[in-house]
């Protein structure tokens, strides 16, 4: 994500990662939040909550290392998709 440009954190706790996403949701400069299978996971309710609620930031849920899908392929088709970068 890096090399694209994108900046991020790591969070392991539900309340950290609660906590960041909030914070994340009044910043106007941010408009994509990708999150990891694992992280959405860790905060399913309050994930689902805030993207019934919420229009911006876009959020979108990508694979990671922990999860059932290639993640090359899928983290490459997720972000054409979304934001068109094509990696």
């Amino acid at each position: 994500m890096r090399l694209a440009g994108i900046d991020g954190v790591v969070l392991h706790e539900h309340d950290e990662i609660v906590s960041e996403l909030r914070r994340i949701l009044h910043d106007p400069d941010i408009a994509v939040v990708f999150l990891t299978e694992k992280v959405a996971a860790v905060i399913e309710s309050e994930l689902t909550q805030i993207k019934e609620t919420v229009t911006t930031p876009l959020i979108v849920v990508i694979p990671d290392r922990h999860g059932k899908s290639d993640m090359t392929a899928s983290l490459s088709r997720y972000l054409e998709q979304t934001v068109g970068i094509h990696i």
